[in-house]
């Protein structure tokens, strides 16, 4: 029995001490689709979290604070040569894509816990426009230095197709030439489209690090008038390409997106190849803040039987950012945060430092007075330096928010998505006014800070007793934590507790204007944490939940 006892403690000392060991990474394997999940080789279920690298390959008016004038990338590329010189603007353009995205910025995107990247194509990058469009062989060279930087690091890559040629928009989205979506009116961009797949096909063909073909980002919009014309063209372009593609690749997934701005799947009367994946994106711009029902692509995942995949979600706030990816992860969908870098931008992972004098180039763009060439250079010229990673302000709280990870702040509106129960307990069931309008929780709008431009309100919400809500959040290691509570009574001498990870903490309050309590000691773990609240006595508003290292 001894002797059994010490061979059974030897194979656990020696299997500890194999997982304490830094192993080299596994290497990716291809990825398929097998029924509504991603799979690797080893059948191994797929979830991905990525980051969309746009403004690189595609520069985006938008992320420049540009005008009309400047508000697409053959736009931007005319402001750049007007201002400077043709040589200084070629020049400028080959070092703006070799610097803004680099080894350093998808190993910090790996850092971060991310494990996949969307970049944004603009065919005009790989082939010149014109009667005779030839490839631009030399740029081809920047998507296989991300592919290797990412086999490197162990990230996926999802090759989007964001400006096709001739344009899929008929806006500025996609470097639309003429404000028309020309793919689809002219066979000649549907030629030329088929072609750069087909080379960037060739290319990466035998490669698992790309896990597929987005094969046209957010097609045909309805508020155009585009949708209506051309939607019946998409899903039979959608199926050329993919028989083109089938004819030299059959391993890799290919992604299709619905048109009016990837979100309308209603031409999906079929699946056309068995391994497909359907992608939406998702945006919440309502103010307040509201957490979008995406109960549609539910019910369309289990009429398709393929995976669902949230191509591009964003361009909001911390409290969106936590909610959306917690929403997407329950629901077995993974998701792409857009973008990783804006110029002077806080709702990104990073933020590229204006140059001084940048303000006369966006003046311009807008209409205002022509800066000197001089001046202008020496932006460009400063703006090359600044978009490199190393010289980028790092949003620590929007990583934190994308990931649920803490140190951080967390909303009390994002308890979990397991139901009433389970993440939450409410004794009515009338749904919340704000934020989770399918759920019961009740919800209280704060007043806006109306200094602030774009100030978002706050969401708080109300627990009356034996009510209560439950959250998960992860650390990447173990940490002592205190937890400030942003709270207020609604009723006098109201009660309630606070659960770190199973230990409970007891609070009065009686003050019924906003006030922080503390829980003094709260063990964090790597891994899954939980969180919860629950009302005693009274009523008590809950606003957020700051946890920091001791």
């Amino acid at each position: 029995m001894k002797q059994k006892l010490f061979l059974i403690g030897a194979i656990a000392l020696v299997l500890f001490s194999c997982v304490t060991k830094e192993e080299p990474a596994k290497k990716l394997t291809f990825l398929r689709t097998s029924g509504q999940y991603m799979v690797n080789e080893t059948n191994d279920t797929i979830l991905l979290r990525g980051i969309g690298l746009g403004n690189w390959l595609l520069p985006e008016g938008y992320m420049w604070h540009f005008g009309e004038a400047g508000d697409r990338p053959r736009k931007i590329e005319k402001i750049v040569e007007d201002l400077t010189s043709p040589e200084f603007s070629q020049n400028f353009w080959k070092e703006f894509r070799k610097n803004f995205i680099t080894e350093a910025d998808i190993k910090r995107i790996k850092e971060l816990g991310f494990n996949s990247v969307r970049p944004a194509l603009n065919a005009r990058v790989f082939m010149t426009e014109g009667d005779t469009a030839v490839f631009i062989e030399e740029n081809f060279a920047l998507l296989d230095s991300l592919v290797e930087w990412c086999e490197k690091h162990q990230l996926y890559v999802i090759l989007d197709m964001h400006g096709a040629p001739g344009g899929q928009t008929g806006q500025n989205i996609d470097d639309s030439p003429n404000n028309e979506p020309e793919l689809f009116m002219n066979p000649i961009f549907e030629h030329r489209l088929t072609r750069l797949w087909m080379k960037l096909v060739e290319r990466y063909k035998d490669n698992p690090v790309v896990a597929g073909y987005d094969l046209l980002n957010e097609p045909l919009p309805e508020n155009t008038g585009a949708a209506e014309k051309y939607k019946h063209l998409l899903v039979p372009m959608y199926k050329r390409l993919t028989e083109q593609i089938r004819t030299i690749d059959q391993k890799h997934m290919i992604i299709l997106e619905g048109y009016n701005w990837s979100n309308n799947w209603s031409e999906f009367t079929e699946v056309f190849d068995d391994n497909v994946v359907h992608q939406f994106h998702y945006y919440c711009w309502s103010n307040p803040d509201n957490l979008n029902d995406i109960s549609y692509f539910l019910q369309e995942r289990e009429r398709l039987g393929t995976p669902v995949w949230v191509g591009e979600t964003g361009e909001r706030n911390p409290v969106i950012y936590f909610g959306t990816t917690q929403y997407f992860e329950y629901n077995n969908i993974g998701w792409s945060f857009w973008p990783w870098k804006k110029i002077n931008n806080r709702q990104v992972l990073y933020s590229v430092k204006e140059p001084e004098g940048y303000d006369k180039i966006v003046e311009y763009s807008r209409g205002g007075e022509k800066p000197s060439k001089e001046l202008a250079e020496k932006v460009f010229t400063q703006l090359l330096e600044n978009i490199k990673i190393e010289n980028c302000d790092f949003l620590e709280h929007i990583s934190q928010s994308i990931l649920r990870q803490v140190p951080a702040r967390i909303y009390a509106v994002n308890y979990g998505h397991e139901g009433a129960g389970f993440s939450y307990w409410a004794n009515d069931t009338i749904n919340a006014e704000y934020y989770r309008k399918n759920e019961p929780v009740k919800t209280a709008l704060l007043p806006a800070d109306t200094t602030k431009r774009w100030q978002n309100q706050d969401i708080a919400i109300v627990l009356n007793a034996a009510e209560g809500t439950l959250y998960h959040v992860f650390s990447t290691h173990d940490f002592d934590g205190l937890v400030t509570l942003k709270v207020k009574a609604n009723q006098p001498n109201s009660a309630f507790s606070f659960a770190v990870n199973g230990t409970v903490n007891q609070f009065s309050v009686a003050d019924t204007t906003w006030t922080e309590l503390k829980v003094e000691s709260a063990k964090f773990r790597t891994g899954k944490n939980t969180l919860k609240t629950e009302v005693s006595e009274g009523s008590v508003s809950f606003l957020h939940f700051d946890v920091e290292k001791k």
